[in-house]
């Protein structure tokens, strides 16, 4: 048995964890050396009651680790620790780094330079809009686009930095063979095929449930330098990711968002409390360019080139606010006949210029 292999067989021990981890190494000095230790040693390290000791002592009764070596060949996975090269340096410093990561993909020396992009999972479409522009954005300066794959802001965060050709990190809070939530399986397959990986610190067959996902958050907020908050509500699992990145020491930013969406009330909350206010990647890049292997010009304010356009379909597409907009209010701004708008707005949607939303309220796509 290797020191990885008995990394993994001490993560599976129940009520492990990488603080009692940590405490056994300083006095056994090796992984190998905990699982051969005695009962009665173990028992003596500060922390480790009787009953984790007895855990440890019987850890082969409780641990199927073939089985769980055998499960991560076939999936095509691998596992670091934290003596391996390409576990994150910024994670290391963390009060408790994971004991291992199963990664599925490939980590890059650039992933060492990462930012957290993470909001609610119901989201408005500006919300959703703002995160794919910004992990564009970032992910295109070099940044390593670092977010939990689940709906709403983060998969909008994962899409822009793929769509950017960068790179991305998905922390998910389950095994990999339970990917959650099951529909972004194919965006799961994106990252793993050359632009990033998945990486959970969860044995392979766990499934998601209310405990593993705040484990999982400390992952995305203690690899990355700052966190980016892009919408979220006040009782959001996104603000309790950004508490233990203050924690950690991390900057925290916000995307503002509107003051009566229910959506936006905890993002804004944080700009209340110190966050920075974003707009663009500009703002977040003026602190973390120092970190960057190499400066690079992204494309923050370059407007969209418009096919071309008829008078009326120019005027419409121009009474269109960069928030949502009623048609009522298209109509007004740009005095044409109803009837008119709503046949100029059908052109643009086919020519994927706008997008009608519930309520006909209309928007304009990036």
């Amino acid at each position: 048995m290797n020191s990885t292999e008995a990394c993994i067989a001490l993560n599976m021990v129940a009520k492990m964890g990488p603080v009692r981890l940590r405490k056994l190494l300083e006095v056994f000095e090796s992984p190998e050396r905990i699982l051969s230790a005695k009962h009665g040693d173990l028992r003596k390290v500060d922390g480790i009651g009787s009953e984790v000791a007895e855990q440890i002592a019987n850890w082969e009764s409780a641990v199927d680790l073939p089985g769980e070596l055998k499960r991560i060949r076939d999936f095509g996975a691998e596992v670091i620790t934290a003596s391996s090269p390409s576990y994150p340096r910024q994670l290391r410093e963390i009060h408790a780094p994971p004991i291992v990561l199963y990664v599925w993909g490939e980590l890059t020396e650039r992933d060492q330079h990462a930012i957290a992009v993470i909001g609610s999972r119901r989201t408005s479409h500006y919300g959703a809009e703002s995160a794919k522009k910004l992990s564009y954005q970032l992910a295109y300066s070099g940044l390593t686009i670092v977010s939990g794959l689940a709906r709403g802001i983060d998969t909008a965060a994962h899409q822009g930095a793929l769509a950017a050709k960068g790179r991305t990190i998905a922390v998910i809070g389950s095994g990999l063979t339970k990917l959650y939530p099951p529909e972004n399986a194919a965006l799961a397959e994106k990252i793993h095929d050359g632009h990033g990986a998945v990486v959970s610190e969860f044995s392979m067959e766990i499934e998601p449930d209310r405990q593993t996902f705040p484990m999982r958050n400390r992952i995305i907020s203690g690899w990355s330098h700052g966190i980016l908050v892009v919408e979220a509500g006040l009782n959001s699992g996104a603000l309790i990711t950004a508490s233990q990145a203050i924690e950690q020491g991390r900057s925290v930013y916000a995307v503002p968002g509107h003051i009566n969406a229910p959506t936006a009330h905890g993002s804004n909350r944080l700009i209340q409390q110190g966050a920075k206010l974003v707009m663009d990647a500009s703002d977040i890049l003026d602190d973390l360019q120092i970190l960057l292997p190499e400066k690079q010009k992204f494309p923050i304010d370059a407007a969209r080139v418009l096919p071309e356009l008829s008078d009326a379909e120019r005027r419409v597409y121009d009474a269109i606010l960069p928030t949502e907009t009623p048609i009522d209010q298209i109509s007004t701004s740009c005095d044409l006949p109803a009837a008119t708008v709503s046949s100029v707005l059908l052109r643009l949607e086919l020519k994927r210029l706008v997008k009608q939303l519930p309520g006909k309220y209309f928007v304009k796509l990036s």
